[in-house]
Order: structure tokens, then sequence, then C-alpha cells
């Protein structure tokens, strides 16, 4: 009965310290961005949040996914030269959608979780590129790339 009681009160301290992480993360980590935005910082922690961009001139920005779930549509952005996407799922998911015509060059690391990222067409000097680095840890992150629905 003894371990059963220690393991029950080890998890509930666990589960009350992640909470109180989230708690903090989540007021020290900014959120910005709208549709119009050419750079955008994302965080769902415990929660999650949705965009659909249609920038000008979309020039990356910031995904965290805490326990929680990112969804980015991309498919009506124009994409700026040399577009960086830092992207982050920490027991959660991250979904981005782009149109297929972008070039994706992807330097996800993965531990314990799954990226699906599709392969791009070799890289011409006429086809701007999203650059995607960040980590899933113990989540998921796909991107896929789809015709913009009208």
């Amino acid at each position: 009965m003894r371990p059963i009681r220690a393991f029950g009160l080890a998890s509930l301290g666990a589960l009350a310290g992640f909470v109180a992480a989230a708690v903090i993360v989540k007021r020290a980590v900014p959120a910005f961005g709208d549709e119009q935005s050419d750079a955008v910082a994302l965080a769902a922690i415990f929660d999650g949040t949705k965009l659909e961009s249609r920038a000008t001139s979309f020039r990356g920005g910031s995904l965290l996914a805490w326990f929680g779930g990112v969804d980015l549509d991309l498919r009506k952005a124009m994409l700026a030269p040399e577009a960086h996407l830092s992207v982050h799922a920490l027991f959660g998911g991250v979904s981005i959608r782009v149109p297929p015509n972008w070039r994706l060059e992807s330097k996800l690391h993965v531990l314990l979780g799954g990226v699906d990222v599709p392969a791009s067409t070799p890289a011409t000097t006429t086809v701007a590129t999203l650059t995607l680095d960040g980590l899933a840890l113990f989540g998921g992150i796909a991107v896929r790339a789809r015709v913009a629905d009208d």
C-alpha cells in the first residue's frame, strides 16, 4: 500500500509542478500576431489557438504548444525571402498548412514524438523558402501542403 500511496503523491506533485510552470510560462511568453501580421508568436499552453494568415510578406515567428495545440494556416499568405519559423511541441501538437508551391526546409528535431514535413522540390532562385526549426518532445508537428479552400 505504501508504494501506491508514494506513487500517487509523486504524481500529484508532478502535476502541480506542470500546472505552476505552465502558468508562469503563459504569462512570460508574449503572444502576438493576427491574420495580417508578417510575423507571429503563438503559444498554446493547456489550450488551443488557431490563425489563418493573410500576410503580404510572411517572415515567420514562433509557435509553442505545451499540452495544447496550434493550428496555423498559411495558404493565403505570401512568403517573404528567407522566412523562418521556430516550432516547439511539448506534449502537444502543431499543425501548419502551406501552399504546395512553397519550398520547405526542415531542421526539426524529435524526441519520443513525431514530425511530418513533406519533401520539397529542389531549390531554385525564384522560389522563397520557409525554414522550420525546433523540437517535438512527446508531441507532434505536421506540415501539410494543400491548395487554399475558396
